[in-house]
């Protein structure tokens, strides 16, 4: 039997892969591939809706039928298409023993500025089954939530990182946790690399920066080996995620490191038939004429490549987070719009 490109990645290195945001069909695509767990967001229900909407629409109908509020229901409408993944995944959770076979579930991006509601509704995602992973966006209050929820021993995925301060300060959080309580749930630190460069691409472009395409495609797998090298220097007992791909780089350049890769079936795909040779890159040296470049010319790279470079409450309103979190709440309304469509088709009132 021929070994596929993520199962020689796996056998060769530490590095392993997720897929993010699967349909039905991609999700034992995946699995047979070697994805070893699954993250979703917010925008999971509207990929589903264009790319598989009579599953889409029977969840939709189900959760309205068992809730009245719109948005309860699509609430719970997301829960239900997260619990079919976990279910696929639960045989590598079982037979990892809770190393692997996670499904992440990220909560209602219009409710993130309070700690209250992140760290509610992942408690409540924890009846969903035993391989839940809440997702939670590093921002002010999500960190408050993550502490909430380490203490509790629930696994995190945190998400929405595009700096040095926001990882660091994303471990120390866990580590504190961790030490008040002696919890030490699954942890993940989750670098979104390939949305860091499409932000700067655009920047780049509208401003007419002259910068090199060497410098501009190196930007986000800059901050992410930054990131890993701090990890385990200060032995911080988490592990890093590459997530958010745009390239085949965002991934290949990471292999190698003790730490996951969240993808996209498309590009896992891709990854698939180009059937590459293995090479560990996370010890790749950062050219420093390349740095200097972007530090001179990108502000905010800059910002993001200092580990002082955010104060905690500038998180929410950094570039990356902003662009990334619209694209949350683009999808989740367009969740939000086919639940009040279907409930006006069902003839039931809200």
């Amino acid at each position: 039997m021929t070994v596929g490109y993520f199962h020689r990645v796996a056998q060769e290195t530490p590095t392993r892969v997720w897929v993010n945001n699967p349909t039905g069909a991609e999700i034992a695509k995946s699995i047979e591939a070697g994805a070893v767990a699954c993250t979703t967001n917010p925008s999971y229900c509207s990929r589903l809706i264009a790319l598989e909407g009579g599953y889409i629409n029977k969840t939709i109908d189900e959760a309205i039928e068992q809730v009245t509020d719109n948005s309860d229901a699509a609430e719970r409408a997301y829960h239900i298409a997260a619990q079919r993944v976990m279910h696929a995944f639960l045989p590598i959770y079982e037979t990892t023993h809770g190393a692997q076979g996670y499904v992440t579930i990220q909560g209602d991006p219009r409710l993130d500025k309070s700690y209250e509601a992140i760290a509610d509704e992942a408690m409540r995602c924890t009846t969903l089954g035993p391989n839940y992973m809440a997702k939670i966006p590093v921002t002010k209050a999500g960190l408050k939530a993550i502490e909430c929820l380490v203490e509790q021993g629930i696994p995190v995925c945190a998400t929405e990182i595009f700096s040095i301060s926001q990882a660091v300060q994303t471990c120390e959080a866990y580590r504190r946790a961790s030490e008040r309580t002696g919890q030490h749930p699954p942890f993940f630190v989750t670098h979104i690399t390939g949305i860091f460069d499409q932000l700067f691409e655009e920047t780049v472009k509208k401003e007419q920066i002259e910068i090199s395409l060497e410098a501009l495609q190196q930007a986000g797998s800059i901050i992410a080996r930054k990131e890993y090298q701090i990890i385990k220097e200060r032995g911080y007992q988490v592990t890093l995620m590459g997530g958010g791909a745009r390239s085949l780089l965002h991934f290949t350049g990471l292999v190698g490191g003790d730490l996951a890769v969240t993808l996209n079936w498309t590009t896992m795909e891709e990854l698939i038939a180009g059937d590459g040779q293995v090479r560990s890159r996370i010890g790749d040296p950062s050219s420093q004429s390349v740095v200097d470049e972007l530090c001179r010319k990108l502000p905010n790279f800059l910002r993001a490549y200092e580990e002082q470079g955010l104060a905690i409450e500038e998180y929410e309103d950094f570039g990356p987070v902003v662009l990334f979190r619209t694209m949350f709440l683009n999808g989740y309304t367009r969740l939000l719009d086919a639940v009040a469509d279907r409930r006006h088709l069902l003839g039931r009132r809200p």
